[in-house]
């Protein structure tokens, strides 16, 4: 093993392996809970719409205030904490098959105390990252991350599908429960950031008890509102983060106007089985895998902003492939659609993330993220709510158009930015600029050799 490699710090290998089962679980439930709600309630488009919607309404009801909280938190009881609460919701549904009394109000319920657990979840284990490996490693680390999201969604999609035909929709939600609480499990031997970090010392320094990964930063004075403007004004002033917010959000606004849809385009209209419904979503899992994997080698020769532009040059057109879907050759190019677009979105995961963490202070990871989370769920909520009313006012297929049409076009306000014209991270740049001899183009951030990102 590299002697610098991310693997041989045990808090990342613990944070990564229970990001891994709330992965699978997570992914499980993204195809069993819109089937239950279709297959075991009678759910139409309208009601399928809802379901997605609350799944995500966290994020605009809680996202910026999570982030000044989780600033001001132990992250490791905040993982926990959130896994516990995700295991003991998905849980009740099954329970309440089982006691013949499962409800479409039910489901309403944990999709959106799901979602709060999630916004915490999320925003917590951004934050603490460059926490546990450094800012020089952060690449590195979000290309494991992201690639691990990816292969979440291609096993735990493809066995969610498989596992709601041999067991019914309702059971395989255990699973989902199941991954949640072996995730809480996991985080339990999470410990503290490396002394490296100043977080522990600026702990102290506010009266708390020195615990890494709890202490307030500067620009923490104030009242809650003061400290989420600041986290709003940090990414809406700043002319890249602002480019990477309305490109990330544009193309979750895209994907939920198919997604929500697609089980009731599956199952009803085209006739097809929830393992075919799996299959496909797992197909965007690929795509993420193989974005995530090739985004620091391509960063590497053309720079991180001419990656991301041509990127979406080249392939975010592809995204007007997905409303062909149908039978036959139609569903093989709808699938090919759905690959490239998700190709792109794993790339713009690694740099995208990289880019902001690392133009982001310690202090402010919190609310940056939050604010994030806040934009980019939040455009997730709003794609569900006008999947569904779209549905039931014009139909499947025309919703599906303006989902693709969506997606086509998302990756222009960082083509339109500085972004494009970005080679290397921020400070990266400045370290070039010290130095007495340009940075090898090869290697533009100055980082180890590398493992993988999720």
């Amino acid at each position: 093993m590299h002697p610098h490699s991310l693997w041989r710090t045990a808090d990342f290998r613990t944070l990564f392996t229970a990001t891994a089962l709330a992965q699978l679980g997570t992914n499980v439930g993204y195809v069993a809970v819109p089937l239950i709600a279709v297959e075991a309630l009678d759910a139409g488009p309208g009601q399928v719409g809802v379901l997605a919607t609350l799944s995500t309404l966290a994020f605009l009801l809680i996202g910026l205030p999570a982030g000044a909280w989780v600033d001001r938190m132990r992250h490791r009881r905040v993982l926990i904490v959130a896994d516990l609460v995700k295991a003991a919701l998905y849980a009740s549904i099954p329970l309440a098959w089982w006691l013949g009394g499962l409800t479409l109000w039910q489901l309403y319920t944990v999709a959106l105390l799901t979602g709060c657990a999630t916004v915490f979840f999320d925003v917590g284990s951004q934050s603490v990252l460059p926490r546990l490996v450094g800012r020089g490693h952060l690449v590195q680390a979000n290309a494991a991350v992201v690639g691990l999201m990816a292969v979440g969604n291609v096993a735990g999609r493809g066995a969610g599908g498989l596992l709601v035909q041999l067991l019914t929709a309702p059971f395989a939600i255990v699973a989902t429960a199941l991954s949640h609480l072996g995730s809480a499990l996991r985080l339990i031997g999470l410990r503290r950031t490396p002394a490296s970090e100043p977080i522990a010392d600026r702990g102290r320094g506010e009266g708390g008890d020195g615990d890494a990964d709890r202490g307030k930063g500067r620009g923490e004075g104030g009242g809650l509102g003061a400290q989420i403007a600041e986290g709003l004004r940090h990414v809406l002033g700043n002319r890249e983060l602002r480019a990477l917010a309305l490109t990330a959000a544009l193309t979750n606004l895209g994907f939920q106007l198919v997604n929500t849809l697609l089980p009731v385009l599956f199952v009803r209209e085209l006739g097809l089985s929830a393992g075919a419904l799996g299959l496909f979503w797992a197909v965007g899992g690929v795509g993420i895998l193989l974005g995530s994997r090739c985004a620091r080698p391509i960063a590497a020769r053309l720079g991180y902003g001419r990656t991301l532009g041509l990127a979406g040059v080249c392939v975010a057109p592809a995204g007007l492939l997905v409303p062909l879907i149908g039978h036959g050759p139609w569903l093989f190019a709808a699938g090919a659609g759905w690959l490239l677009v998700s190709l792109k979105t794993g790339m713009d995961n690694v740099l995208g993330v990289s880019l902001r963490q690392r133009m982001t202070p310690d202090a402010l990871l919190g609310r940056m993220n939050a604010t994030f989370r806040f934009l980019l769920t939040g455009a997730l909520a709003i794609g569900s709510a006008l999947s569904g009313l779209l549905g039931e006012l014009v139909g499947l297929r025309a919703t599906l158009w303006c989902g693709g049409a969506v997606l086509a076009v998302a990756f222009l306000p960082v083509f339109l930015s500085p972004i494009r014209t970005r080679r290397r991270l921020p400070e990266a740049e400045a370290e070039a600029e010290a130095s007495e001899g340009p940075v090898p183009a090869q290697t533009p951030t100055q980082l180890p050799a590398q493992p993988r990102q999720a």
